[in-house]
């Protein structure tokens, strides 16, 4: 096979990424026989050199922290998200404008276009968890989203629950209280100018937990590995049922303990898988150029209104994600 059009994941650790997965079946149910999709480790100190040796073969790339921070200099920011909150997890070349100027860059430095996908990937899982469960939300309706953690995915949870029905009020609990999310500038241009963007608890303090998890409509857990553990343990000994939507953006375990509890109290739960798959759709049809440049803050509408060829993708990509799981 000639490799044509090449894409891939940066980080590190990146051996665990199941991004290849899932784009490497986008193009195949898009009959793209030419692209492919890897990972790649890479460091913050090592982005520079990686950047500065690609070819025009290079079409994309997907982003992990801390390099979503990283790639700030090397490119503009094309959607709302990736300028509002200074974090990019999607890159997309342009080598019709090539620089030829600068001797650093052996190959030309291409035009460098930057978005941030997380965010309405994690909006499209909630979209997708409720039509699946047929719930319906009241844009008008006053609600809250509880946010666990406050530190990178925790910004892009709240920017997305700026989007969201229902959500009218958000709490972060906090790791590390005092830590500014930096949503301020979003916050002003979805709900106004002066409306405080959220507020704060200390993840500690697990009364206060608990007890916004009894009425919020979404719950966002953001912290990695286990270490949400000690919330399930908390949330495990109320003695009610928890009515909103929790998502749990790690997939590993599966499901995690704070989804087994989410769920033995009533409430729906859905694994990082989703937000993942969601993202990574958006990436797809950035990179491959089937959506143009058209910033894609307004994803959910579009894929509300599917065409045939994005909802034929998200079924490849949703089975090749469940068989890699």
């Amino acid at each position: 096979m000639t490799i044509a059009n090449r894409c891939a994941v940066l980080g590190k650790p990146i051996a665990h990424s199941l991004s290849p997965v899932l784009h490497n079946a986008a193009y195949r149910a898009l009959g793209l026989d030419d692209w492919w999709y890897d990972r790649h480790e890479v460091g913050e100190e090592d982005l520079d050199a990686f950047l500065k040796g690609l070819d025009p073969t290079w079409r994309g790339l997907s982003l992990t922290m801390p390099l979503k921070k990283t790639i700030q200099p090397y490119g503009t920011p094309r959607n709302v998200w990736a300028r509002e909150l200074k974090v990019a997890n999607t890159v997309v070349f342009d080598w019709s404008h090539v620089d030829h100027d600068d001797p650093l860059w052996p190959n030309g430095r291409p035009v460098i276009r930057l978005y941030n996908t997380d965010v309405v990937g994690i909006q499209l899982a909630f979209d997708h968890a409720d039509r699946e469960s047929g719930v319906h939300r009241d844009a008008g309706r006053a609600g809250r989203a509880l946010i666990i953690g406050n530190g990178n995915t925790a910004t892009s949870a709240a920017a997305a629950c700026l989007m969201m029905p229902g959500a009218s009020r958000i709490t972060v609990a906090s790791r590390h209280p005092g830590r500014d999310l930096g949503i301020g500038p979003a916050a002003a241009m979805f709900r106004g100018d002066g409306v405080h963007p959220y507020d704060e608890i200390d993840l500690a303090d697990g009364d206060a937990v608990a007890a916004v998890a009894r009425e919020a409509g979404y719950v966002i857990n953001t912290i990695p590995g286990h270490a949400a553990d000690g919330v399930a343990d908390v949330l495990s000994a109320v003695e009610t049922t928890f009515p909103g939507t929790l998502l749990d953006v790690v997939y590993d375990p599966r499901p995690t303990r704070l989804m087994q509890v989410w769920r033995e109290h009533g409430g729906q739960a859905i694994g990082g898988e989703e937000m993942l798959l969601y993202q990574g759709l958006i990436q797809v049809l950035l990179m491959t150029g089937i959506w143009d440049d058209d910033p894609p803050s307004d994803a959910d509408r579009r894929l509300q209104d599917v065409t045939v060829d994005d909802d034929h993708l998200e079924i490849a990509m949703r089975r090749a994600l469940e068989e890699a799981l």
